[in-house]
C-alpha cells in the first residue's frame, strides 16, 4: 500500500470516529430538546383545555343569568294574574307564564349539559397537567445523565479533532480536498474496499461502499500507482486491503 492511501486509511479512521462522537453527541442533546418539545406541546394542550373551561363556564354562565331573568319576569306575571280584570286577560297571563317556564326547562337542560362539559374538560386538563410534570421529572434526570456524558464526549470529540489535523496534514492538499468533498456526502465515509469475489478468474470486483461492480482496471492499478481511484458509481475513494493487495489475484 502507497504512502498517500496510507495516509487517506489513517484520515478515515480519525474521520469515522469523529463522526461517530459528532453523532453520539447530537443524539445526547436531540434527546433533551425532544422531551421539551413534548412537554411543550402538553402545555399548548392544556391551555387549549383551560381556554374551553372558560368558554363554556362563561356559556354556562350566560345560561344561569338568562335563567335568572326569566323567573323574575314569571314572578312579576304570577302578581299580574292576580289583578287580572278578565279570564281572557287571564288566561294571557297564564300563556306567558307557561311559555317561559318551557324556555326555561331548555335553558336549564342547556346549562346543565354545559356544566358537565366543564367538568370533563377541566379533568382533561388536571390530567394533561399531571402529565407535564411527570415530563418535567423525566426531562430533569435526562439532563442531569446527559450533562456528564456531554462533556465527555465533548472532550473525545477536541482530542479527535486535533488528531484529524495532524492526520489530514499527511495527505496532499488537492487528495484532501477529494476526501473532505466525498466525506461530507457520505457522512465521514470517504473510502471503501474493493471486494474481490470468486476463487478463480474472472474475478468480480464489488465496490464495498455501495455494492456495485467495478473494473478490474481499479484494483489492477492501485495494486501498482499510489494514487486515487474513485468508484464511478458512488465517486468513494477506492483502497485494497492489504492481504488483497498482496495477492496473486
Amino acid at each position: 500500500m502507497g504512502q498517500l492511501i496510507a495516509a487517506l486509511l489513517h484520515l478515515q479512521s480519525v474521520e469515522r470516529q469523529l463522526t461517530q462522537a459528532h453523532r453520539r453527541l447530537k443524539n445526547r442533546n436531540k434527546a433533551v430538546s425532544t422531551q421539551k418539545q413534548r412537554i411543550k406541546e402538553l402545555q399548548e394542550q392544556w391551555q387549549l383545555q383551560h381556554d374551553r373551561v372558560i368558554t363554556r363556564r362563561k356559556e354556562g354562565d350566560s345560561l344561569e343569568l338568562d335563567l335568572q331573568t326569566h323567573e323574575e319576569q314569571v314572578a312579576k306575571l304570577r302578581q299580574s294574574l292576580n289583578t287580572a280584570r278578565t279570564n281572557k286577560e287571564y288566561a294571557a297571563v297564564l300563556t306567558q307564564i307557561n311559555t317561559i317556564k318551557a324556555d326555561n326547562a331548555k335553558l336549564e337542560e342547556q346549562a346543565l349539559k354545559v356544566l358537565q362539559e366543564v367538568d370533563t374538560i377541566r379533568a382533561e386538563a388536571d390530567s394533561t397537567n399531571g402529565k407535564i410534570e411527570l415530563e418535567k421529572q423525566h426531562l430533569a434526570k435526562l439532563e442531569q445523565e446527559n450533562q456528564e456524558e456531554i462533556v465527555r464526549l465533548q472532550g473525545i470529540i477536541d482530542n479527535l479533532t486535533s488528531d484529524r489535523a495532524k492526520a489530514a496534514a499527511e495527505v496532499p492538499s488537492k487528495e484532501l480536498a477529494i476526501f473532505d468533498r466525498i466525506a461530507a456526502n457520505y457522512d465521514g465515509e470517504a473510502m471503501a474496499a474493493i471486494e474481490i469475489h470468486g476463487k478463480k478468474p474472472p474475478h468480480e470486483y464489488i465496490c464495498g461502499g455501495c455494492c456495485m461492480s467495478l473494473n478490474a482496471e481499479h484494483a489492477n492499478a492501485l495494486r501498482v500507482r499510489d494514487q486515487i481511484r474513485m468508484c464511478n458509481n458512488c465517486g468513494r475513494i477506492l483502497y485494497l486491503e492489504p492481504q488483497v493487495e498482496n495477492s496473486n489475484t
